[in-house]
């Protein structure tokens, strides 16, 4: 049924993930995917891509985790999550109860843990690891993997070398170069890209005169962070040839056409969940009728439009 519906118009190809819509969900703003169901069909999402998961289970940081700012949120949760057993034991199998991929964004402190999250998550019903290198490396005095290439590729071959399915390495913004970053990794192997990880803001209390946030800093998301995104993979697009996964603020599908047209193979939507549970399959209707209103037969087409030729 859910395929009639789309006529296979929105389907994709993401580095062997097969989606039929080009929407995912971002990691984190979508807990396991099951918490969902009961406002949309999860089969109408084109990919699941479940909350950041670890080696061992994770309290998260303490203290407020979120605050909304004037165009978004910050946010600082620290990857609470049951650990990867307990994923592959409990939540995996209702998973793959859903005619749709699951994509599993992983975390690490080692490369070494990455890739030993590799190994364990190498099995039916994944159908993608999203390696999350915004994490800090311990063996480097807490730098984040993302923010120095050679850190960044040995996550990489890491992760590789311990599995058969398809490597997504989620790029952080905070760096001087993103398409430096890009290009290091796809070396390294990565089979495509996930950008942008959220900035880093924080927001301040002026009666308590204290930062509002537990942890003091966060990631910022939402529509203030959407033209740097659309710009990184604008650039990125260029000058990398595996396909990328555009985000960063979408909200609607106008938003999202903008990365399509920015060379991205398909989208997250990540902040928009909070707001609007059923956002992931609205913004496909909305494709769709952007590709009827200028003639389009499918997504395909209009990836990287506005390309430089």
């Amino acid at each position: 049924m859910v395929k009639a519906l789309y006529e296979g118009r929105l389907a994709v190809n993401l580095a062997g993930i097969k989606m039929l819509t080009p929407i995912t969900t971002a990691s984190g703003t979508f807990g396991f995917g099951l918490e969902f169901s009961d406002f949309l069909d999860l089969e109408k999402v084109g990919a699941i891509t479940v909350k950041g998961t670890t080696l061992e289970p994770r309290s998260g940081n303490q203290g407020q985790r979120a605050v909304e700012t004037p165009a978004g949120m910050l946010n600082c949760v620290g990857l609470e999550n049951p650990g990867v057993q307990y994923f592959l034991e409990q939540t995996l199998p209702e998973l793959k109860k859903i005619n749709s991929p699951v994509i599993v964004n992983i975390a690490g402190s080692t490369p070494e843990e990455y890739g030993v999250l590799a190994a364990k998550l190498d099995v039916d019903g994944v159908d993608g690891v999203e390696i999350n290198i915004s994490c800090p490396n311990v063996k480097q005095g807490g730098i984040a993997f993302g923010t120095c290439p050679t850190s960044a590729v040995e996550v990489v071959k890491a992760v590789k070398a311990n599995t058969s399915k398809p490597v997504i390495t989620k790029l952080s913004p905070n760096v001087t170069d993103i398409v430096e970053m890009a290009l290091a990794v796809e070396a390294a192997g990565s089979d495509a890209l996930s950008l942008i990880n959220t900035l880093v803001g924080m927001k301040i209390d002026i009666e308590r005169k204290a930062p509002v946030l537990g942890n003091v800093m966060g990631g910022l998301s939402g529509p203030a962070v959407r033209p740097i995104a659309v710009r990184m993979v604008y650039q990125v697009a260029q000058q990398v040839k595996i396909p990328i996964i555009g985000m960063g603020g979408i909200m609607n599908a106008e938003d999202a056409i903008e990365f399509f047209l920015a060379g991205a193979t398909s989208v997250a939507v990540g902040t928009a969940n909070f707001r609007e549970p059923r956002i992931a399959e609205t913004i496909s209707t909305g494709i769709l009728s952007y590709l009827d209103r200028h003639g389009f037969k499918n997504i395909n087409e209009i990836i990287g439009l506005a390309l430089p030729k």
